[in-house]
């Protein structure tokens, strides 16, 4: 089994977890000194409090939005998905967009995004002149 290794960064951040044991991801949580205000069409990063170590060079953390913040509220990823390399030790900061009409509210503690763990395939890059051909 892969440990994921999580160190406070800030006073009252709050280590990630699973909300059931059937999560995939673990909750990441805003680590504000005060309430940020998103108005509508607005982006902002939010810090979470934590830096974490992968130990497994072939592996990297992923960044994904909450259903429910997105489908209830309007607040999504600005980048999409984050990616947290392996070999990154500084504090997870989360990137939100406000595309709804109205402001939202982030506080201390508010669950902003949910963390994966995945394995990619390292590779080699080569460069051609042509690619093999497919039937598309």
């Amino acid at each position: 089994m892969l440990t994921l290794k999580m160190k406070k960064v800030r006073p009252g951040a709050i280590i990630p977890k699973r909300a059931t044991s059937g999560s995939a991801g673990l909750d990441l949580c805003a680590c504000t000194e005060s309430e940020v205000v998103l108005k509508a069409g607005e982006r902002t990063v939010i810090p979470t409090g934590i830096a974490i170590a992968i130990e497994n060079s072939e592996t990297a953390a992923f960044v994904y939005a909450r259903s429910g913040l997105g489908i209830k509220h309007g607040i999504s990823l600005s980048n999409g998905v984050g990616v947290i390399d392996s070999d990154y030790r500084g504090e997870c900061f989360i990137a939100l967009h406000n595309d709804s009409n109205e402001e939202r509210t982030v506080r201390h503690g508010d669950r902003v995004a949910q963390l994966v763990l995945l394995p990619f395939l390292p590779m080699e890059f080569e460069q051609v002149d042509t690619l093999p051909e497919t039937v598309r």
